[in-house]
């Protein structure tokens, strides 16, 4: 299971540094700062929570598992990072994992 995701973990961050890279070319930056992160409903202690931690997931505070700015995107505009989340976590689903985009404002 580790290697799959680890491979998936991989395919996902590309797909969001592209959709971020292809957002900034065509809209700019907007400037409505925030976060945005994909949220995963998935115990730690699972055989996929220990393999989503070792790829970067953290415990979320609400419960499941939670990775930050998955783009690496250096950007303050909520948008951006938004449109990365959602591009990390469609690859998951197309996976059949359960993972949806979470976003707050700054």
């Amino acid at each position: 299971m580790k290697t799959n995701i680890e491979s998936l973990h991989s395919t996902a961050q590309t797909a969001a540094v592209n959709a971020e890279k292809e957002f900034i070319a065509k809209h700019g930056e907007p400037f409505y700062c925030g976060f945005a992160w994909v949220s995963v409903r998935e115990k730690a202690s699972t055989k996929l929570g220990r393999a989503l931690k070792s790829v970067g997931f953290t415990k979320a505070y609400g419960g499941g598992l939670q990775l930050w700015n998955p783009g690496g995107s250096p950007t303050q505009s909520m948008d951006v990072k938004e449109i990365g989340a959602n591009a990390y976590a469609k690859v998951f689903q197309d996976a059949g994992i359960n993972a949806y985009c979470s976003s707050r404002a700054d």
